[in-house]
């Protein structure tokens, strides 16, 4: 007969190779070789006290709070060790607090150690009711403590920033701080000063100003468009907002997850209100876009919601020809009058700015083509070409994160080329995730531009200098020009990032079609504006229809007319330029204005003219503008915390948010459009995001267009054109230089305005130019041509000679209002003085 044993045998869990066996409380757990203790215990759901561990931060083991206890092949360590700087091993046999007296103990008594110093202003301090040192000391320390002396003090608070703000007593020298700084952005401007008792955070100029030795931070000071995320990732209240300081208590405030609106990244954050006020926001926790960052301009440029000049009722352009307060019903009716008189004369067109969500984008596309029955729409109210049309159509319309390049394949490529795209200043967190890949994986960033900018340098990468407007010639001489770059591109894990700076450059979008056909190197388009993705998709261009279909292909026409019951036109629409054009010649008769400042078009001046001569204006807009000042009917819409919706990222990306500020009256662009839509005798059925983005769902996406010849991105450029020429442009003479620009991410746009912590962190305007350009110019610099000019501090830059670069809209250095030029132009340079 057989006997059952006392227990059942059990197979012993095989361990994959790459991985390691070890005990923790008593738990057999299976770890990939490498992985930090800390990490192992939080798979198990054990939570480890800690202060300095991050996991998006090197180990530091800096505030020993995080003691367990080991042993190894039988044998404890003599010591209690920090989990987050111990990797695991096999055989290792680790208890946590929950088992070991000692490890209970241990992490008592660092409490105790930490709180020494530490005040006890919690009623008053930013970080109470959300403080992990304030949790902590509640679940891991002693009830009493022996420290019985006085505290250490400082005087306080110390600005870090503008917008940082130190309490230095409060500090646990955690270096949460100082790692961010000088891991993750790249701007080791905040260090710790001194040693043992006197050890604090500070910067080169704090240094300075307390007499301290500044041996760790280069005599720079804190400059950063990253310097919100140290507030944030504080686990006391060392380091917090200026803006926020004493605002609010974390139990006042209500919270909504939100979608950055600033740049086409769309960052996961957290806003929080109160009071139907913002109050401030935080970087939200997405691993595949923004991981746990923001940047400064997310974080901060949020007040302009609640500007002293923002429009709350509908506006009508009385007999007298001012503009006064009138009803929705009065201002609905007059806009729809004038429109449907225009419909029947010589036309409308319809112009949108780069902030406009998915279902708000669909709904002005829908407006053009069903009630004012004109293809006369554009949303790229920036430079712009046909080249660039032609591009979007057929590479970018319709790429997802399954099908288009994606922040993870950043972060895992090989080689990646940025070509007419300032990272740092374009998408910040394209810029973080390039660092990241070339810090963590040794990624090659190549930057094809004109000097070493700060993206290139903390990039640790190389630049492929060219004169600006010449980018297509250098990227078509890579292959013999840059052997070694073409073939990393050649290479397996290859992507190239451009921005939209290449419209402004004849040939660059072909080019770089080009080089990928022949490379296999991957290509991703990267805009400035959250809104353009989107508007792209949803048909907000004169030459494609929503999903990417085209005007001119018949079919394409019917099925969407079919769904929108109605007959779509059939002719190709005007660009920006051309609508604008054709309403000052008189060509068009209305302009349908959405979010639109003059001054970031190519011509501002042409702008002004059409404006002026259109024989009726209407403007969705909220705040008051040049548009709205020449506007005969100003309808106010909501900004992004007061409207539900969604943004399309870079990667295309849905990136949904809810309303966040209820109750406020403002309506949607597509609750507005659709309702001056039925006055008009038409339905968009756009009265809700979620109604606009079902009905643009069910029209789903086509594949990309095919493109004639003519503009087509496979088109030919002449190969006379060496790597270093200016394409289609004059070379400099005496006197002479060919501009490069680009906008600062922290500059003088509107949604930035009312925050000024944000803009005392403004880059200083500056004009940079090579040594010998700027020979016998003196310190200042004078940027002319027929429009206009621009007087700045020079500084000399690794520019190729006859360049000059200037910020695109920064103090006393706003380009296209005083110039009408853009990247690629032929300037007059002269002393500041002459």
């Amino acid at each position: 007969m057989t006997i059952a044993p006392d227990k059942p045998e059990t197979a012993e869990t095989p361990v994959p190779e790459g991985h390691v066996k070890l005990t923790i409380d008593g738990e057999e757990v299976i770890a990939p070789k490498g992985e930090l203790l800390i990490r192992t215990a939080e798979r198990l759901g054990t939570s480890i006290p800690r202060f300095c561990d991050h996991p998006l931060l090197d180990p530091a083991g800096a505030c020993r709070q995080c003691l367990v206890e080991v042993e190894m092949g039988g044998r404890p360590m003599p010591k209690p060790q920090a989990s987050c700087t111990m990797t695991v091993a096999d055989g290792m046999v680790v208890k946590t607090q929950l088992t070991s007296p000692v490890a209970d103990k241990a992490q008592q008594g660092v409490m105790e150690l930490l709180l020494i110093n530490h005040p006890l202003d919690c009623p008053i301090c930013d970080k109470g009711g959300e403080c992990p040192l304030q949790n902590q000391a509640l679940a891991h320390g002693r009830a009493e403590s022996r420290f019985v002396d006085t505290k250490r003090t400082f005087p306080k608070p110390l600005p870090i920033s503008s917008q940082v703000l130190l309490d230095r007593e409060r500090c646990v020298l955690c270096q949460r701080c100082t790692r961010f700084s000088d891991q993750v952005a790249g701007d080791p401007f905040i260090a710790l000063l001194e040693r043992g008792a006197h050890q604090q955070i500070g910067t080169a100029e704090t240094a300075d100003v307390l007499d301290l030795a500044s041996r760790t931070t280069g005599g720079e000071p804190f400059q950063s468009y990253f310097s919100g995320n140290v507030i944030q990732i504080c686990p006391v209240g060392a380091l917090t907002s200026a803006a926020y300081r004493f605002r609010s208590r974390p139990f006042d405030l209500v919270s909504a997850p939100s979608v950055c609106e600033h740049c086409s990244s769309g960052c996961a954050e957290r806003t929080d209100f109160r009071r139907g006020k913002v109050q401030r926001k935080l970087a939200g926790d997405d691993p595949e876009v923004n991981e746990e960052w923001l940047c400064d301009k997310g974080r901060f440029a949020f007040r302009y919601v609640q500007a002293g000049d923002r429009i709350r009722r509908p506006l009508v352009r009385n007999a007298k020809g001012e503009l006064e307060e009138a009803s929705w019903t009065d201002a609905l009716r007059t806009a729809a009058e004038g429109l449907l008189k225009a419909r029947e004369g010589k036309g409308g067109a319809v112009l949108t700015g780069g902030r406009l969500t998915v279902e708000d984008a669909y709904a002005y596309s829908k407006f053009a083509r069903i009630a004012l029955r004109t293809n006369d729409i554009d949303f790229r109210t920036r430079a712009h070409s046909d080249e660039e049309l032609a591009f979007l159509g057929s590479t970018v319309v319709g790429t997802t994160p399954e099908t288009g390049v994606t922040f993870g394949e950043i972060e895992r490529a090989k080689t990646v080329l940025c070509v007419a795209f300032e990272p740092e200043d374009e998408a910040p967190i394209v810029f973080l995730r390039l660092r990241k890949a070339a810090r963590k994986n040794h990624t090659r960033v190549v930057h094809l531009g004109q000097w070493t900018t700060s993206s290139v340098r903390k990039t640790f990468g190389e630049l492929l200098a060219c004169v600006p407007g010449g980018e297509a010639a250098a990227v078509d001489g890579i292959a013999q020009h840059a052997a070694d770059v073409d073939a990393a591109l050649s290479g397996e894990g290859a992507v190239i990032l451009v921005g939209e700076r290449a419209a402004e450059i004849p040939g660059l979008f072909s080019a770089l079609v080009r080089l990928t056909a022949r490379t296999g190197a991957r290509l991703a388009w990267i805009p400035r504006r959250a809104g353009d993705r989107g508007a792209l998709e949803t048909g907000c261009v004169p030459t494609l229809l929503p999903g990417g279909r085209s005007v001119a292909d018949e079919a394409a026409r019917a099925e969407v007319g079919k769904q929108w019951g109605t007959e779509l036109p059939a002719e190709p629409g005007r660009d920006v330029t051309g609508i604008l054009q054709a309403v000052s010649g008189g060509q068009l008769d209305a302009l349908v204005v959405g979010g639109v400042d003059p001054n970031d078009l190519p011509d501002p001046d042409l702008a002004r003219r059409a404006l002026d001569n259109a024989g009726f204006v209407v403007s969705l807009e909220l705040r008051a503008s040049e548009v709205t000042e020449r506007a005969d009917v100003v309808l106010p819409i909501a900004p992004a915390v007061e409207k539900s919706g969604s943004y399309l990222n870079w990667e295309g990306r849905r990136r949904d948010f809810d309303i966040t500020l209820e109750g406020t009256g403002s309506l949607s662009d597509g609750r507005v459009l659709d309702t001056l839509a039925v006055e008009m005798d038409a339905d968009l059925f756009t009265q809700t995001p979620a109604a606009a983005a079902a009905d643009f769902a069910r029209l789903g996406t086509r594949p990309n267009v095919a493109l004639g010849a003519s503009g087509a991105p496979n088109a030919t450029l002449g190969a006379s054109h060496a790597p270093n020429a200016t394409l289609g442009r004059s070379e400099p003479g005496e006197g002479q230089a060919v501009l490069a620009t680009w906008r600062q991410l922290i500059d003088n746009g509107s949604l930035q305005d009312g925050e000024p912590h944000l803009k005392g962190t403004q880059r200083p305007p500056v004009a940079r130019l090579s040594a010998k350009t700027a020979e016998g110019l003196g310190g200042t610099l004078r940027v002319s041509n027929e429009r206009g000019s621009i007087t700045l501090p020079v500084e000399v830059a690794d520019l190729p000679d006859g360049v000059v670069w200037l910020p695109g809209n920064s103090d006393g250095s706003a380009v296209r209002a005083a110039l009408a030029a853009g990247h690629g132009a032929l300037v007059q340079i002269s002393g500041g003085d002459q």
